[in-house]
């Protein structure tokens, strides 16, 4: 389930959100480049989400720009799974194929594609089941199928496993690492820290509406530049 050639790497500039003339975003600059997984962390309220969403292109900026790089429409290479996947009342294989139908890929194609995507995420014994019987982590699994059979070259996801146990938290980062190893960019928010360490190639941390660091993982794990990211590497900085 390889990625399409890339439309890598994004950039934004001076890139803003308000809302209600209050700043969510201010002033971000990032490059992200191709390879291993961007995690995007930070405090409650440093705007995780919304950075993911402007990136995404389900936000217009109140200031700046997001640039891709490549030809074409970057929108139709890119993909996003949320924290509570939005399931159709269709079975399992509905689900997966709805996209493809979309885009009116033939069927044959979207038949192969949504038998792949679920083999991926170990789902291929429910193809059948009403999607919305599935147990959450299973529900979130599928929604990974979804967008892999779209077979993107990006992949936003915003707190995949926030509501998830431990079981099923591992299952969907080894379906992640899976997609990143066949080179899907995964551009990921989190909250929890030994996700973030067990999965970045480089994180973003996001603190009080602005990027403080975005640095290589190991980097920024062994020595955090600032006072800032180093207190909630501690625990200390809950805003």
């Amino acid at each position: 389930m390889r990625a399409p050639d890339t439309i890598l790497p994004l950039t934004t500039e001076g890139l803003g959100f308000s809302a209600r003339h209050v700043d969510i975003l201010r002033g971000v600059d990032l490059r992200i480049e191709d390879g291993a997984p961007t995690l995007i962390i930070g405090p409650n309220g440093a705007g995780k989400s919304v950075l993911l969403r402007l990136l995404h292109g389900l936000l217009a900026p109140s200031a700046g720009r997001v640039a891709w790089s490549g030809t074409g429409d970057p929108r139709a290479r890119q993909a996003m799974v949320f924290q509570r996947p939005v399931l159709l009342r269709r079975s399992v294989t509905a689900n997966a194929e709805y996209p493809l139908s979309l885009a009116r890929m033939p069927r044959a194609e979207r038949a192969a594609r949504v038998r792949a995507a679920l083999d991926l995420v170990g789902l291929s014994a429910l193809a059948d089941r009403a999607a919305r019987r599935l147990s959450g982590g299973e529900q979130q699994r599928l929604a990974l199928a979804r967008a892999a059979a779209m077979r993107p070259c990006v992949l936003f996801l915003d707190e995949p496993c926030a509501s998830l146990d431990p079981g099923a938290t591992r299952a969907v980062e080894d379906i992640v690492a899976r997609l990143a190893a066949a080179g899907t960019k995964i551009i990921m928010t989190t909250h929890d820290l030994g996700q973030a360490r067990r999965m970045a190639g480089d994180v973003v941390f996001l603190h009080r509406s602005r990027v403080l660091e975005h640095t290589p993982a190991a980097d920024f794990f062994a020595g955090p530049r600032t006072a800032e990211a180093s207190a909630f590497l501690r625990g200390e900085l809950v805003w």
